[in-house]
């Protein structure tokens, strides 16, 4: 991609110096969890999240912490410049894109806050952990990446490219639009109304709408160069979720969507520029 010298946003926070702390609380029940797993970028975060609260409601009755309490100790950030520059870089092209969607429609844009950590910390939702991968909190409006997982989606999902990593980004920012549209608590309440079948179904029309929020975003950042396309496909790809199981879950249990469905949707956004193409269906 390319950003020049365009402005980085300052709904930036490093906390990658910070360590220490507890584990997962998920004192905040169901519906907290429901809008945990409306913000992850891939299955295997959502999976442990599930089992933990699973676990702490069988046998604690409703939730509790996981791992103890713990102070937050502060040291040098340990954020490559390099990374740093471009997170806020695409966080800042979102910003005006966005900005520019929302006055169009005679609304005003109220950016999320990105909030880069290493291994572990704390967010609005709870634990923020580096296994559950990047997500969106709808109770602080803020994202949460860990900037380790970089490097997973280039050498574990054979995903490389400064394109797939934007797309991490935009598709968090697009559930943060999301947020700002309803489109959540809507989603929430239909999973809350239906078999958990039905509610795997409405999760997967939130993350493709997502995916093709990033893709609205990419078509009018000006960003793009020759071969950035083609790494965010690899991207959807890699994390749809048949190809993450590898056919060890049934379809009724996907969340994200298959690689050919995420791709298609990315692809829509890209296309379109439009976020009208992007509609959600419940």
């Amino acid at each position: 991609m390319r950003f020049g010298d365009s402005p980085e946003s300052d709904n930036f926070e490093d906390r990658t110096g910070q360590s220490g702390g507890g584990g997962m609380n998920l004192g905040g029940g169901l519906g907290l969890i429901l809008s945990l797993v409306a913000s992850r970028f891939g299955i295997v975060g959502i999976v442990i999240l599930l089992l933990g609260y699973c676990v702490l409601t069988q046998f604690t009755g409703g939730g509790g912490m996981l791992g103890g309490g713990g102070s937050t100790e502060s040291g040098p950030s340990k954020l490559d410049p390099a990374t740093g520059k471009f997170i806020r870089q695409v966080l800042g092209s979102t910003e005006q894109v966005w900005g520019q969607v929302f006055q169009q429609a005679g609304a005003k844009y109220t950016p999320t806050r990105l909030v880069a950590y290493t291994d572990y910390n704390q967010s609005g939702c709870g634990a923020a952990q580096a296994a559950m991968g990047p997500f969106y909190c709808p109770t602080d409006k803020q994202i949460y990446i860990d900037p380790a997982f970089f490097n997973e989606l280039s050498r574990r999902f054979g995903a490389p490219g400064d394109f797939a990593q934007a797309y991490v980004i935009a598709h968090e920012v697009g559930h943060h639009i999301q947020d700002l549209e309803g489109t959540l608590d809507k989603a929430q309440a239909a999973q809350a109304r239906t078999s958990a079948t039905g509610g795997n179904a409405i999760q997967v029309g939130v993350e493709l709408q997502a995916d093709c929020y990033a893709g609205v975003w990419a078509a009018r950042s000006g960003a793009l160069e020759q071969g950035d396309i083609e790494e965010g496909m690899r991207a959807a790809e890699a994390i749809g979720d048949d190809m993450l199981t590898k056919g060890q879950v049934s379809p009724d249990n996907f969340t994200h969507g298959t690689s050919a469905q995420r791709m298609e949707a990315l692809r829509r956004g890209l296309s379109s520029g439009n976020p009208s193409s992007c509609n959600y269906s419940r």
